[in-house]
């Protein structure tokens, strides 16, 4: 009696088809990480930012030069201590940034604590191929917002 060895041609299709099917129900999936994984280069960069600024704020008791925003570009955040190379990455640079909102007075006679939204936005400048588009915010207690919606996370 004679034994072959291997796998017949039904075997092999079947597991064609499966590896197939998982392929298609994982690309999307994985598709959505990648964009996610390019913004955490631009959440990165918001992060830089508010520490700046929070001690600016803290040295300066609220009171300087940084004014009610900060729009990016062209050295704009030099006065918080941030230079262009700082916010410089693949898939955004300073012009993306931008701070709206500031607010901080712990001397006045009811004290006004810190207040300020980074605004990340990739259409308001010249950045690299492969950037995510939209917008996310961030406010003074860390929590963001996506594409200008109401929800904070």
């Amino acid at each position: 009696m004679r034994r072959n060895k291997g796998f017949t041609l039904i075997e092999l299709m079947v597991v064609i088809l499966i590896v197939a099917i998982l392929a298609a129900v994982l690309a999307p999936m994985l598709s959505g990480r990648v964009r996610s994984a390019k913004w955490t280069e631009g959440k990165a960069g918001a992060g830089t930012i508010a520490t700046a600024l929070r001690g600016y704020l803290a040295e300066h008791d609220g009171v300087g030069t940084v004014g009610a925003g900060i729009t990016g570009g062209s050295g704009a955040f030099n006065v918080i201590g941030i230079t262009n190379e700082d916010l410089l990455g693949k898939y955004f640079n300073e012009a993306c940034y931008s701070v709206t909102g500031i607010a901080y007075d712990p001397l006045a006679t009811t004290p006004v604590p810190i207040a300020y939204t980074i605004i990340v936005n990739t259409a308001s400048a010249n950045v690299g191929s492969g950037a995510p588009s939209g917008t996310r915010q961030l406010r003074q207690d860390g929590k963001w917002s996506e594409d200008g919606g109401a929800t904070w996370q």
